[in-house]
């Protein structure tokens, strides 16, 4: 049980911030989402959440293309084989690590 708690010490403290997590939930879910997307469904400001995907860009984990269509430019973001590998890591971490939690005791 102690093991499994002392591994949360480690955790990928890029993806655990709740941003960031939410940005990289959202991507492992779909091959890829247009900044807009990204925008509506987190909630964050533009500037925001372009700093969370170029921190997660800089991580390896998040792949940025900027494009055209027509005169209107999009941004589209894809998590990398890096990133949905430390999204699994992270998720199994943490999920150990609740199940390694002592039950609360009765009231």
């Amino acid at each position: 049980m102690a093991d499994e708690l002392r591994d949360m010490i480690d955790i990928d403290r890029i993806i655990h911030e709740p941003a960031r997590l939410v940005i990289v939930t959202i991507l492992n879910a779909v091959e890829r989402a247009d900044f807009l997307y990204l925008q509506r469904e987190t909630g964050l400001t533009k500037g925001n959440l372009s700093s969370h995907l170029t921190r997660l860009e800089d991580a390896g984990y998040v792949t940025i293309e900027k494009t055209f269509e027509g005169k209107t430019p999009r941004t589209t973001c894809r998590l990398t084989d890096q990133g949905r590998a430390a999204f699994k890591a992270y998720r199994e971490r943490l999920q150990r690590a609740i199940d390694a939690a002592p039950a609360p005791p009765d009231a």
